[in-house]
């Protein structure tokens, strides 16, 4: 398999204000978000990322992004070294996040076209992509109403569609169904299942066994901002679901460490 994105050795650390470190319960000012974080991805395949709260999920993903730094390490996307051409990195990534904030007043059909500009998107590529993603979420019936007059569901669409319209061939996905309905949630996963077919590379961070399950390939569990296992799906779920296998790799990793 063609290996398109390989994370090596990441580590982050972030400094804790008093309020955080309160939060936190610690006395200490710094964090060690991820401590040695080391995994890959393939052409055409979803991997899926599991871990609890504060793991070290979304600080990856950010960096993986090109939103954030890594203290140290190194990551390729699709041969390309993030930190030196981080340019490049986002002419092929399209990252979702559920705490993307969409300006309220405007609409779909703006926020589509501004987005396909900044990308170069040349124009008739550009809508015919809208019309087409717009008519596959429903969006199009709301494609003039401002964000501020849509459902929580319908954002969360929006976003998704914004996010893929220059077409990346790497697709990162923080949370891509929370806060949605059943019915929205299954189109999106539905389209993922859909993306991967077309030979894209998807990453998910997700807290639900159930997607994982259902249409990743392969899963990396992270604790403490280290990946304790990465496997295939089948070969981790061979004897017992995953959210058992989970809690039990939970439970030595914290076990040991106390």
């Amino acid at each position: 398999m063609e290996e398109i994105i390989t994370v090596t050795d990441l580590k982050k650390t972030f400094k804790l204000s008093r309020k955080q470190q309160k939060i936190e319960k610690t006395n200490l000012n710094c964090k060690v978000a991820l401590n040695g974080l080391t995994f890959s991805a393939y052409k055409g395949e979803i991997y899926g990322l599991l871990g609890p709260n504060g793991a070290g999920k979304t600080t990856a993903l950010r960096i993986l992004s090109t939103l954030i730094k890594a203290d140290e390490g190194e990551v390729l996307l699709d041969g390309i070294n993030i930190k030196k051409n981080p340019e490049e990195v986002r002419k092929k990534i399209g990252f979702l996040t559920s705490e993307l904030k969409l300006e309220d007043f405007f609409t779909p059909n703006y926020l589509f076209d501004f987005f396909a500009s900044l990308h170069d998107v040349p124009e008739e590529i550009a809508k015919q992509r809208k019309e087409t993603l717009f008519k596959k979420f429903g969006i199009d019936r709301f494609c003039e109403v401002k964000i501020s007059n849509l459902s929580t569901g319908m954002k969360q669409k929006v976003s998704l569609v914004i996010s893929l319209v220059h077409n990346p061939d790497i697709i990162i996905f923080d949370e891509p169904t929370n806060g949605l309905d059943v019915l929205t949630a299954k189109v999106v996963t539905d389209y993922l299942e859909e993306l991967k077919q077309q030979g894209k590379t998807i990453i998910i961070s997700t807290h639900i066994f159930s997607l994982v399950e259902k249409i990743c390939d392969r899963v990396g569990i992270i604790i403490n901002g280290k990946m304790i296992v990465s496997d295939d799906i089948k070969n981790l779920t061979a004897n017992q679901d995953l959210e058992t296998v989970f809690f039990n790799i939970y439970k030595k990793e914290v076990g040991e460490e106390e």
